[in-house]
């Protein structure tokens, strides 16, 4: 079997949609990829070939044993490349996710292991998603959509939708980024929240505000 780019690519969004959107099917990864449903099909047909997904009669798709290993694997370098770029590059935080996505298919074992060794395997990556936190055990984690957030409560920002780079500029623009305070100051009419941000009073709409996740701030 010939594991390509393109095989990765496919094979990571599956494991990355499943916690998100629960079933997957080949309308929610052409959504994901950004590519058409032909290209889906066809990609699918090799998957499924090479035995890396099952796909049932409802045209649910799930990841083999070997799929998952290899999503894996490449989750974890694109986390590891994620923080070498913040930490050692001092790149900015909003940037890193879609350079990270176009290095992580060059890392080899021997560099994810001196990453590894450098860096350690447990710290948040930049945006704040370690790849082990599925929305399911965020929650379970006591976080929240920024959202759902009662008005007058404090929370701190913990992570944040990464595939959207222009949303993360958005984002950076407010303010708003991984470790800050921000306080929840009313739910308005219009679908807005108004926040405050240190002195700074700010307006976000809803489909922002589901994008943030929160804790409770002391």
């Amino acid at each position: 079997m010939k594991l390509t780019i393109s095989k990765e690519d496919y094979l990571k969004a599956i494991a990355e949609a499943e916690p998100e959107e629960g079933s997957v099917i080949a309308a929610t990864i052409a959504r994901w990829l950004g590519v058409s449903p032909p290209a889906v099909a066809l990609a699918l047909r090799r998957l499924r070939r090479d035995k890396l997904v099952e796909v049932d009669r409802r045209g649910r798709i799930s990841l083999t044993k070997a799929g998952r290993e290899i999503s894996d694997r490449l989750r974890f370098r694109h986390y590891l490349v994620e923080r070498m770029l913040l930490e050692m590059l001092g790149m900015e935080w909003y940037k890193v996710h879609n350079e990270a996505e176009r290095l992580e298919h060059s890392i080899s074992e021997d560099v994810e292991q001196r990453l590894v060794e450098k860096l350690g395997p447990d710290a948040p990556s930049p945006g704040a998603n370690p790849i082990s936190k599925t929305a399911v055990e965020r929650r379970e984690l006591g976080l929240k959509q920024l959202w759902e957030v009662t008005p007058g409560s404090s929370v701190r920002v913990e992570s944040m939708y990464e595939r959207d780079r222009k949303l993360l500029e958005y984002f950076d623009g407010l303010g708003i980024r991984p470790g800050v305070d921000l306080k929840l100051l009313s739910r308005n009419y219009d679908g807005t929240l108004t926040l405050r941000l240190g002195r700074t009073t700010i307006s976000l709409g809803q489909a922002a505000a589901t994008k943030v996740w929160v804790a409770s701030s002391t």
